[in-house]
């Protein structure tokens, strides 16, 4: 049987850590996008983007979130600010070892979810 994504990156554990490295060393760092996060509780939004791109890889569904559209509800996000997001998950996923392929597949779907993030 086939391994999901989430497996083959490594589980919860792998995830966490590349959610952290994802907002701490890459967005939140970015003057391209870091001011969607000035107001925002990091510890927590660190923890339901985890859980999020869990469940999004194949992993257990522990999101409980608001709807894509309602979360970037008032935000206006463009396309610059989508592909800075999605670049900086490449970087994180590639910085952990996730092979090309795998983060293809990933960012495939993250790019599923952007009519319901932009311009919102």
């Amino acid at each position: 049987m086939e391994q999901s994504l989430y497996e083959k990156v490594g589980g919860e554990e792998a995830i966490n850590k590349v959610v952290d490295y994802f907002y701490n060393d890459l967005v939140l760092k970015d003057d391209t996008v870091n001011q969607f996060f000035e107001n925002t509780d990091m510890e927590k939004q660190i923890s339901h983007q985890a859980k999020f791109i869990s469940f999004a890889l194949g992993g257990p569904n522990q999101y409980s979130g608001q709807s894509m559209a309602k979360a970037h509800g008032g935000m206006n996000l463009q396309p610059n600010h989508f592909q800075a997001i999605a670049n900086h998950l490449h970087d994180a996923l590639a910085h952990f070892g996730v092979n090309e392929a795998d983060i293809d597949q990933a960012l495939s779907k993250v790019a599923s979810l952007k009519d319901d993030i932009l311009y919102k």
